[in-house]
């Protein structure tokens, strides 16, 4: 497989600049073709303006959307997204390494979001009509291609657990799972979260690096997040909301846009 990571801390020497050398080794050992944006290193430019749309005449208010769908239909992005969009569609799967910070990603990975997905690119695809609500949820552009996140967090594991004062990690981690990797069309494999992350020591690290190295062993293999489809049935288009028949009475909040799940 050729697995495009994508990398957000800014020291080398962190963890997670060690558990990044973990993943490439053991993609690389499965014979994987690995490459690596490493955001803070290249200096990525995280928020959006004029200057992304260089096309874009000066007296014109500037609208974020319309100018990305102007420009991605002109093919006049600017040369560093248009690099990043040619790596997705280039990697059969998409890694994003990340430390929890403030419950989301760091800011300079939701500028690489922001920037490279662009209109018409991952999102304002295909039609949308009262029948159909555009590529998206489980289409799209990125669709076939696999995707996951490698998490880490100074919290506990009972911290993020369902009853855990910091909500479930699986609800905190949803709007990217589901909003960023699933929308553009990603089969969204189940998170690795590597917690307690500051004080780990040389056995706790070793034990977390083992535990990477498997979930990269069975990058290929490993059972997507059964996320619904938008437009397989289960929603009701235009408004798409749920069909109540396909509520269950204990199932709550993200839990009912997965396939037999409750929560």
């Amino acid at each position: 497989m050729k697995v495009l990571l994508v990398y957000a801390h800014p020291e080398p020497r962190s963890l997670n600049g060690a558990l990044r050398d973990v993943t490439i080794k053991a993609l690389e050992a499965e014979g994987h073709d690995v490459r690596v944006t490493d955001l803070y290193a290249e200096g990525w430019k995280s928020e959006i303006d004029r200057a992304d749309f260089p096309a874009l005449a000066s007296d014109t208010r500037f609208k974020p959307s319309r100018a990305s769908k102007d420009a991605f239909a002109t093919d006049t992005l600017t040369a560093d997204v248009k690099a990043e969009q040619e790596k997705l569609l280039w990697a059969d799967a998409l890694i994003l390494q990340f430390p929890l910070w403030w419950y989301s990603m760091p800011a300079i990975l939701k500028g690489w979001v922001d920037r490279v997905y662009a209109y018409g690119f991952a999102y304002g695809v295909g039609e949308h009509s009262d029948k159909y609500w555009g590529k998206r949820f489980g289409e799209g552009t990125l669709a076939g291609k696999r995707a996951m996140l490698v998490v880490t967090t100074g919290g506990w594991e009972e911290h993020y657990s369902s009853r855990g004062v910091n909500g479930p990690i699986d609800d905190l981690l949803f709007p990217i799972n589901h909003g960023v990797l699933y929308y553009p069309g990603y089969d969204v494999l189940p998170p690795f979260v590597a917690y307690r992350v500051d004080g780990l020591g040389e056995a706790g690290f070793e034990a977390t690096a083992e535990r990477l190295r498997e979930r990269m062993r069975a990058l290929a293999t490993t059972t997507p997040i059964p996320y619904r489809r938008q437009n397989g049935g289960d929603y009701l288009i235009p408004t798409l909301e749920l069909r109540p028949d396909l509520e269950t009475a204990d199932a709550r909040g993200f839990a009912l846009h997965l396939n037999g799940a409750t929560q």
